[in-house]
């Protein structure tokens, strides 16, 4: 197992212990690069969210081979709606800080959650390869991204560190850099062989083998960005604003966004499995979805804590 930050080598963390209770929700946050300031491509909000009550679920999200998603709150509550399957969770634990992003395991039958002081807790088929947890940081961690295979993952860091565990590589970072806002997320490439980085001013930071397609850096936004999704063929990225607003860059498609339109504050954003749509989830539990996405329920008011990541199935 490695850890690696700019090509430094470090161990630590705890491995998550399973709970038994019951579930309803939980997601990630992803992240974004940047390397020039250009190309910028904006889906400003003028479609109503599609939110659908809970009777009338996708059918796509019952059975074996259905959709689904976890949400994730900031307690480790894990709730899970339509074919996702609870695993475990932190939810009653005491935890040294809280949790901010949730990622999948490859084959969605397990996932990671990683909490702000870099404490990663795997559950189901999800292998623990290490974690930031006994490290001094200079910031708080802000999300967790996991390699094509699932056999590692990365951890990105507010002030732009990258930490590499696993098969995970480590392709560079922005820790060090003076950056104008804080990064909020990690998004990888298709291959595993590259990541990007995006700030809450939607600055976006390319490496390995990530192309730059635009970002939102020099612009003027009404709210910031809070996370970033890759398109389902690597060739772009969609951004999320904390009003709900979506900017897609490259290849991906823009298929509506909840600007002005949501409850809380969005707090992640998340692909689909065929790559057309996306989906967004709120502090206070609710789902936005677009596109291919279906809607397969809700954490709502089930968490007593803010829902801070969506993944899905």
């Amino acid at each position: 197992m490695r850890a690696t930050k700019r090509g430094i080598a470090r161990r630590a963390g705890r491995r998550g212990t399973k709970l038994a209770a019951a579930a309803v929700v939980a997601m990630s946050v992803g992240a974004v690069s940047l390397g020039a300031q250009v190309g910028f491509f904006q889906g400003a909000g003028a479609t109503t969210p599609a939110i659908t009550p809970s009777a009338a679920a996708h059918l796509g999200c019952s059975g074996v081979d259905g959709e689904g998603y976890w949400q994730v709150s900031a307690s480790g509550g894990v709730f899970t709606n339509g074919a996702a399957e609870f695993y475990g969770s932190e939810g009653g634990a005491s935890l040294n800080k809280p949790i901010v992003g949730i990622a999948p395991s490859v084959d969605g039958r397990g996932y990671w959650l990683v909490a702000s002081d870099g404490g990663v807790f795997s559950f189901g088929d999800a292998p623990f390869e290490g974690s930031a947890g006994a490290i001094h940081l200079n910031a708080p961690i802000v999300g967790i991204v996991p390699t094509p295979d699932g056999q590692g993952y990365w951890l990105v860091g507010a002030d732009g560190g990258v930490f590499a565990y696993g098969d995970a590589t480590f392709y560079g970072s922005e820790g060090g850099t003076k950056l104008n806002e804080p990064i909020v997320g990690l998004a990888a490439t298709k291959d595993g062989h590259g990541y990007w980085l995006v700030a809450s001013d939607g600055g976006v930071f390319s490496f390995g083998d990530a192309p730059f397609y635009g970002s939102l850096g020099a612009k003027s936004l009404n709210a910031s960005i809070v996370g970033i999704a890759p398109a389902r063929n690597g060739n772009g990225y969609v951004l999320a604003a904390r009003d709900g607003g979506v900017f897609t860059f490259g290849a991906s498609t823009f298929y509506g966004s909840a600007a002005g339109k949501t409850d809380a504050p969005v707090t992640g954003v998340a692909g689909t499995f065929f790559g057309s749509g996306y989906t967004l989830t709120t502090s206070g539990g609710s789902v936005y979805n677009f596109g291919d996405s279906s809607f397969c329920g809700v954490a709502g008011n089930a968490s007593n804590s803010p829902i801070v990541g969506l993944a899905f199935y």
